[in-house]
């Protein structure tokens, strides 16, 4: 520390020599110094570092002064608070100087210190206490100060003080208030400016009267409307506020809109732009309070985007569009002529120079743009009035402005895709004209003033125009097929236009590639002699992002060619291709993208239009797949050639390609595995003569570490390539028996997660590798492996699930070897249930007996029946689900001999529940033809459980009938619909959860029918019994999650039934006296917990049918509720923080506080330790609905969330966990980055 102080002494003893430059090198190298986070100053040492710092700030040489300046923010955290108040008196002094240098640099101070200073969440007293002190200065400078210059730096360090700190001044607001509205006034327009500015700012952190003062103000100025110029900066202010805090604005639209209309039929065009600017505000910050407006806004931006008083149009270009509209929509063409053409002013005189009409239509295009992108539940309505209208301006004179149109109708497009799921479900058809149907109806008139444009000398504009199309084929796949010949001139002439910019050119390549994908390649075999020149001159670009684009390009162009003759340019597409697969030196993007485009060539037309080329061309590929950086694409090119049906002769590089594909399976890269095994199945099917056993050992000897439950996908195409092996090598299999292989295929079939795609893979390995005949893995010897541990009774297994997956190899392998070797299994699974064998033995044996049964019909044990029955009085749960398993499977295999039998025991037994999972096993898998005789007497057996007291059984019973009703639902469905009328709550209860079974996320024969019919179902939402309401929930949510479109056309009349039951009902509470206890119970908790579910499924599924400020007042009632729907609406909240920021910000006073209340409850000490464990799970998601919340732009600028934060960060505990959460938020963003 000594060390250190004497330094800066002889730093400071040199910034007083009258040389500047020593002046200046010590004034950096103090800096230097201040910018080390070791350094600790003595009161004497911070006291004459301070004093020499504002000395230097009145240095005569700019540059010192400069550095000086840039001292002051490693200062201000290095010294004592007084320290720094003596900085900003004497900077505020200097400020009000006589001396302009000065004042300057003392304004410049000033910022630098507001900004070095800790955020006002942050609680800092230093920050409180500068800000107050600075702030008094502040006010009085600009309230009395006459020389303008003054005034403007002062308004300009307010705005960034309360910018920054706005919420520590919350006592100075009043003050500050009434020392900014005068300014508002002032003759200079730039104090006006700044003053908005400020006042912008001031809203953010302000209390409630102070905002109320200032929109009483500022409507009471408008209403008397004592001046233009005044006026105008009233608008002005309106419109700042609205951005900076529509939030808070929103109650008051009503009387500022009005106001604001009216003003806009002034003869004035700044005041034009101001109000239309204003409304742009106020429909993105105040989405619930505009929306009655939205209709007046929209005609009033319709209006002012044709509003050009200085220039006429060619009358015959507008007969032109009125012809082309007309035949899209002649009421609409009538309509906007007639509305069009009473444009104001059109008499007055104007000059060019005086021609401010510019900016009225950029204002109406950004504001129609605003209503496009914020109102996703009129675009029909846009389609009818605004689409026309934009497309007609397209023909715009002024190109900020034109750009501008273009940006709206590329916003309207992108609204019109998320919704292009439902709208394009077989369904939608029935709603009459939706969005895309009426886009597509205005294609022609979007392509014809879109071609014009494509000429236009304008840079600019033709690069919208290509992102207008690219944006179009992405919303409407196909749609230009008709007008490929009107575009393709108009690319072309971009790719060949030497004024072109690189970022034009990719532009329009990309939007060639993009209507290359999206349209049929018959659609462009006319232009292909005028599109092969320009885009291998492209290829040969030395910019490498043309070079990308182009080989994208070259890729479709080769992928097409099947369908006409393309000798004629196979040349140059392959000479352009080479030379960029060749080159070392070139840009990594280009080189896969060439390889790619290589491997298409190769497989698509190389191998039997240059054969003389190919074996140079795979030479390349070998060299690449020895690269690290090219060998992933390269390995997708080989898969690619290699499954080509021109059967391209690979052999001249196998014997060198294999052991290095071998290669990559040892490599860290999961990727890279996935497509080297994929290359290898697919050349073991292909080249199998050519592929040597010394290859193939090659690749085995990588296999075993590969088969492992860490990794399905990749062990599920290891089986693959395993099982191709056996088809094509099974001499080579020998080498599996007791090797590494075997022993992890055996660990990965008693995996717990082994299921779907991965057992799939495995049941074929092993019917695969039966078949050989390989010594050491026969029928028995496999047999032995698979089933030796569980017969040996040496262990149990760890999971049921390994017992499934046992059963099912073993029914593979039966399958394979229909012989007497199936017989005699069967005879040894029948002896095994002898009063000896474990529960483990009996469990396997059955689940084997119901696979086996499922595929071979063994009605021919007679015994059968007998034991699986025995079975159902097992004291084991898990023997007596597998009998009952075993049953229904056995059954599907000989549906005459074992269905009546198991009607027969459900009507005759005590034992429904476990032989309905039979029946219902049965049901799920039987084929529909041989179900069909039989669905009668299984419908009416159903019926007489349906109200069935216990509810397993029912949940049973639903399932069957819903899974039964998918065979005949004509006849069934509306039987299904009788049974709502029943007088028992179980019986509809049944039929309700049934009807959630025959959805499913696939289209089926059932939807139409119930579509028409799911509104009945839901009526049941108005049961008077509880759980009938619970399982109308459930079933809606199951439809909202899996098929949205049978729902979405009745949310207006079920969404205020599921409000409805997620209020707490202070009836459905009651308490039970457990010995000396009391104990409360919620009997209305589960059907609240079913309706917060539903709500989350709608976010995902139908948000553009939601009033969303309607749901949020229900999800705010959510987060005071019990634990679980706390939880579930912690979720809902940070889901509502990205799909619909700024209806959450206006609503986040509201929703902080019941977040603060959950993070800041304590437990009572005496509590049990689960009662610790839910609140601090509780704690954490409500700090991850807090940090999503963090993600809305200005959120922390609420002075209730300010202070929230303030809380967490002076809280340990808390802070510990916000900083895990956003720690884990940041490194989530990085990964979803990575994998994208």
């Amino acid at each position: 520390m000594a060390s250190a102080s004497y330094h800066i002494s002889n730093l400071l003893e040199k910034m007083t020599s009258s040389d500047k430059d020593f002046r200046f090198m010590a004034t950096n190298d103090l800096m230097t110094e201040l910018q080390k986070d070791s350094i600790k100053l003595d009161d004497d040492s911070e006291r004459k570092v301070v004093k020499m710092i504002l000395k230097l700030l009145e240095d005569k040489n700019g540059e010192v002064q400069n550095l000086a300046v840039k001292c002051l923010g490693p200062l201000v955290s290095k010294v004592k608070e007084y320290q720094v108040e003596t900085i900003v008196d004497t900077l505020c002094t200097n400020m009000l100087s006589d001396k302009e240098q000065l004042r300057d640099i003392s304004s410049i101070g000033l910022k630098t210190v507001i900004g070095e200073l800790p955020p006002a969440s942050s609680g800092s007293a230093l920050a409180a206490s500068v800000c107050k002190k600075i702030t008094g200065r502040l006010t009085s400078a600009i309230a009395k100060q006459e020389d303008v210059s003054v005034q403007l730096e002062a308004l300009d360090i307010m705005a960034d003080m309360l910018c920054r700190q706005g919420g520590l001044l919350v006592n100075f607001h009043p003050s500050i208030l009434s020392c900014l509205l005068p300014q508002l006034t002032s003759p200079r327009l730039a104090v006006r400016k700044r003053t908005i500015m400020a006042l912008g700012h001031l809203v953010m952190s302000c209390g409630n009267l102070v905002f109320i003062d200032l929109i009483e103000h500022l409507l009471t100025e408008l209403g008397r409307n004592d001046n233009m110029s005044t006026t105008r900066t009233y608008i002005q202010c309106t419109a700042a506020i609205s951005r900076q805090a529509g939030h808070r604005i929103g109650e008051y639209l009503e009387k500022i809109i009005p106001l604001v209309v009216k003003f806009c039929n002034v003869d004035d065009d700044e005041l034009r732009e101001y109000c239309i600017q204003a409304f742009e505000s106020f429909v993105r910050r105040c989405p619930k309070e505009v929306y009655p407006h939205v209709p007046t806004v929209i005609s009033i931006c319709l209006r002012y985007l044709t509003y050009d008083p200085n220039y006429n149009f060619d009358d015959e270009d507008e007969d032109d569009n009125a012809m082309d509209a007309e035949q899209n929509d002649e009421d609409y063409q009538e309509r906007l002529t007639s509305f069009f053409l009473l444009l104001p002013g059109s008499d007055d005189e104007y000059s060019d120079d005086d021609d401010m009409s510019w900016k009225v239509r950029r204002a109406a295009a950004k504001c129609l743009d605003a209503v496009v992108s914020t109102r996703h539940e009129m675009l029909p309505e846009f389609y009818r009035s605004v689409s026309p209208a934009l497309v007609c301006r397209f023909k715009e004179r002024e190109e900020n402005v034109k750009a501008d149109v273009f940006h709206a109708y590329l916003s309207l497009l992108k609204q019109t895709r998320p919704a292009q799921s439902w709208l394009t479900d077989p369904d939608a058809m029935e709603q009459g004209e939706t969005p895309l149907t009426m886009l597509q109806s205005q294609v022609p008139m979007i392509v014809k003033a879109l071609h014009k444009q494509l000429k236009e000398k304008s840079v600019k504009t033709r690069q919208c125009c290509f992102n207008m199309l690219t944006e179009l084929v992405n919303v409407l796949p196909g749609a230009l097929t008709q007008h490929i010949p009107v575009l393709i001139p108009g690319i072309i002439f971009s790719l060949n236009d030497k004024s072109s910019s690189s970022n034009l050119k990719i532009d329009a390549l990309a939007c060639l590639h993009v209507i290359m994908v999206t349209h049929p390649a018959h659609a462009f075999h006319a232009h292909v002699p005028a599109l092969v020149p320009p885009v291998v001159a492209c290829v040969g670009d030395p910019f490498y992002k043309i070079t990308s684009e182009a080989l994208l390009v070259t890729q479709q162009l080769v992928k097409g060619s099947d369908s006409f003759d393309p000798s004629p340019y196979i040349n140059d597409l392959f000479t352009c291709t080479i030379r960029r697969l060749k080159a070392a030196d070139i840009d990594q993007e280009v080189k896969e993208r060439a390889i790619s485009c290589m491997g298409i060539t190769v497989c698509c037309r190389l191998g039997d239009r240059l054969p003389a080329e190919l074996p140079g061309t795979l030479l390349i590929f070998l060299e690449r797949l020895k690269n690290e950086i090219t060998r992933l694409t390269t390995v997708k090119a080989v898969t690619l050639i290699a499954g080509s049906p021109l059967k391209i002769d690979l052999r001249p590089v196998l014997r060198e390609a294999v052991p290095i594909l071998a290669s990559f399976l040892r490599k860290n890269q999961r990727a890279l595995k996935l497509c080297t095994l994929a290359a290898l199945d697919i050349l073991l099917r292909n080249y199998s003569s050519a592929v040597t056993p010394v290859m193939v050992d090659a690749v085995l000897a990588e296999l075993p570490p590969l088969i492992s439950e860490s990794d399905m996908h990749v062990s599920q195409m290891a089986l693959s390539f395993l099982s191709t092996l056996a088809v094509t090598h099974p001499s080579s299999l020998a080498q599996l028996s007791g090797g590494n292989i075997m022993t992890q295929l055996i660990a990965l079939v008693r995996s717990p997660l082994l299921q779907g795609g991965a057992l799939a893979a495995m049941l074929d390995f092993y019917q695969a590798l039966v078949t050989t005949e390989t010594s050491g893995l026969g029928y028995m010897d496999l047999l032995r492996m698979l089933t030796g541990p569980v017969y040996s009774q040496s262990a149990a297994l760890p999971h049921k699930q390994a017992y499934c997956s046992i059963a099912k190899c073993v029914a593979a392998l039966t399958r394979a070897c229909p012989t007497e070797v199936a017989l005699l299994k069967e005879k040894e699974l029948l002896c095994s249930f002898n009063s000896r064998s474990t529960d483990s033995i009996r469990l396997l044996a059955l689940l084997s007996l119901g696979e086996v049964g499922h595929h071979v019909d063994l009605s021919s044990q007679p015994e059968l029946k007998t034991v699986i029955l025995d079975a159902f009085s097992s004291s084991s749960e898990e023997v007596k689900s597998a009998a009952s398993y075993a049953l229904g499977s056995i059954a599907v295999g000989n549906l005459p001999e074992y269905l009546p039998f198991v009607l027969q025991e459900i009507s005759s037994s005590k034992r429904q529940y476990l032989l309905l999972h039979s029946l219902k096993e049965i049901i799920s898998s039987a084929s529909v033809s041989g179900l069909k005789p039989y669905v009668e007497s299984v419908w009416s057996l159903l019926l007489k459980h349906c109200e069935c007291q216990e509810e397993g059984t029912r949940n049973v019973v639903a399932e069957c009938l819903g899974k039964l009703t998918l065979i005949d639902p004509e006849t069934l469905l509306p039987r299904l619909k009788g049974y709502l009328l029943s007088g028992s709550s179980y019986a509809r209860s049944s039929v309700v959860t049934a009807v959630k079974f025959t959805i499913s996320d696939q289209p089926q024969p059932i939807d139409p029918l119930l579509k028409n019919c799911i509104g009945d179902f839901l009526k049941t939402l108005e049961d008077p019994d509880l759980n009938v309401r619970r399982v109308a929930l459930v079933t809606f949510n199951s439809a909202a999650h899996n098929k949205p479109s049978l729902i979405r056309e009745l949310l207006d009349s079920v969404l205020p039934q599921l409000y409805n039951e997620t209020k707490v009902r202070k009836e459905l509470i009651r308490e039970v006296e457990m010995g000396p206890f009391k104990h409360t119970v919620d009997d209305g908790l589960d059907l609240r917990k079913a309706a917060f579910e539903c709500m989350y499924t709608l976010l995902d599924s139908c948000l553009d049918r939601l009033d969303i400020f309607t749901f949020l007042n229900h999800v705010e009632d959510g987060l005071k509720d019990h634990y679980d729907i706390k939880m579930l609406t912690f979720l809902m909240l940070a889901r509502l923080s990205s799909l619909c920021p700024s209806a959450v910000l206006q609503r986040l006073d509201r929703l902080v506080e019941p977040l603060r209340a959950t993070c800041t409850t304590k437990v009572k000490a005496n509590s049990v330790k689960q009662e610790f464990e839910k609140q601090d799970e509780l704690k954490r998601s409500a700090m991850r609905a807090v940090v999503a919340l963090l993600t809305i732009p200005e959120a922390e600028k609420s002075p209730l969330m300010s202070e929230f934060q303030s809380q967490i960060s002076s809280n340990q505990e808390l802070a510990a966990i916000f900083d895990s959460i956003q720690r884990d938020s940041s490194s989530a963003n990085m990964e979803s980055m990575d994998t994208s």
